[in-house]
């Protein structure tokens, strides 16, 4: 019943430290047709589905990266229906990201479901019903974990911010594409149709 009176209240936050693989999951399984994620210091957020417009923006992201992925065939490419799980416990679900099969491939030799696993890149769409201090946070998390480049996409304040490890946000306005670097280069992002 508790269930049904958050989902009610979309988007959610509660704290749960500590939780273990079984019971994020049992978490999720009471909220079927919402995002769960799980920060690193046991905040659970809890999101509606994403409305059409930014559903057509994301899908335009995944698409765009996909292209460019099967062109240098040396990683993955997900949207963000999958949940990866990184060393400090969290778990993200970003809405694009790209990843080296072959590190894949030894993470998930050890028989986990969900094995620590960092991606190389990974890209957040704002949404309209997304603060943008917790988004901030979670793309300093994202480096924190590993990712070696991250991009924030904010249709709202027409910008796009860059992440990078040891280096502050770079942030840009208005622009008509981000370029792409370090591991995905050669990878350009038309931001057209999305901001």
């Amino acid at each position: 019943m508790a269930a049904l009176e958050i989902a009610d209240h979309l988007p959610a936050t509660l704290t749960a430290p500590g939780l273990t693989e079984e019971q994020f999951l049992e978490l999720c399984a009471h909220f079927p047709d919402a995002m769960v994620e799980y920060s690193g210091d046991g905040i659970v957020t809890i999101m509606p589905p994403a409305g059409l417009e930014t559903g057509k923006q994301t899908a335009l992201l995944v698409s765009r990266l996909v292209v460019w992925a099967e062109q240098i065939s040396l990683g993955s490419v997900v949207g963000p229906d999958v949940s990866y799980h990184f060393g400090d416990g969290s778990r993200r679900s970003p809405d694009a990201s790209w990843f080296n099969e072959a590190r894949w491939q030894q993470a998930r030799s050890s028989g986990q479901r969900y094995p620590v696993f960092a991606p190389e890149f990974v890209i957040e769409l704002r949404s309209p019903d997304d603060r943008i201090r917790a988004l901030r946070e979670k793309m300093a998390e994202y480096i924190e974990n590993g990712v070696l480049l991250a991009w924030l996409i904010d249709p709202l304040e027409k910008t796009g911010t860059i992440y990078r490890p040891g280096r502050d946000p770079e942030v840009l306005v208005n622009p008509s594409s981000v370029s792409g670097e370090g591991p995905v280069e050669g990878f350009m992002l038309s931001l057209d149709r999305i901001l």
